[in-house]
């Protein structure tokens, strides 16, 4: 069985927040709260794999949130998903480490679909740091027994 993914949906509203619960809850485990600083107190004993986090909130703003998430968790997926949708917004957003943004109101179609695209991404992330760690590896021992086979020439 493939284990599901798990998100964590932030929103200060209530009913975007509960539909993106009911949208992601067949294919996820979601998780939500309902400010960023409760958020950073759930990622801060929690890992997730994605993050819908809206930008204009009481508080923290989503952009304080961001900042703060990609500090806990560099590597998980930000989805931005907000009635405030511009194009500096959404520029300042993905500079901060958003995978993508969504404006409201959404189509359910396009944020399955989007959601579904950074899963992919992390996934493929997960898979060359992998990679990567693998070949490190494997150049540290090679360089390990080229340093031994020298110590027997003289």
């Amino acid at each position: 069985m493939i284990p599901r993914g798990s998100i964590l949906i932030i929103d200060d509203e209530f009913g975007p927040r509960e539909s993106l619960r009911m949208i992601f809850q067949p294919f996820y485990e979601v998780f939500a709260a309902e400010s960023g600083r409760k958020a950073l107190d759930f990622l801060s004993r929690n890992r997730v794999d994605l993050v819908t986090l809206d930008l204009n909130m009481p508080g923290l703003s989503g952009f304080e949130v961001l900042r703060e998430i990609k500090a806990l968790q560099p590597d998980v997926e930000v989805v931005i998903v907000t009635a405030y949708g511009s194009l500096s917004n959404a520029q300042e957003a993905v500079s901060l480490g958003a995978g993508d943004f969504i404006s409201k109101p959404y189509n359910v179609a396009d944020i399955i679909t989007t959601v579904s695209k950074c899963f992919a991404r992390r996934r493929n992330n997960q898979k060359i740091n992998h990679l990567m760690h693998q070949l490190r590896t494997l150049h540290s021992r090679m360089e390990e027994g080229d340093r031994n086979s020298l110590k027997g020439v003289k």
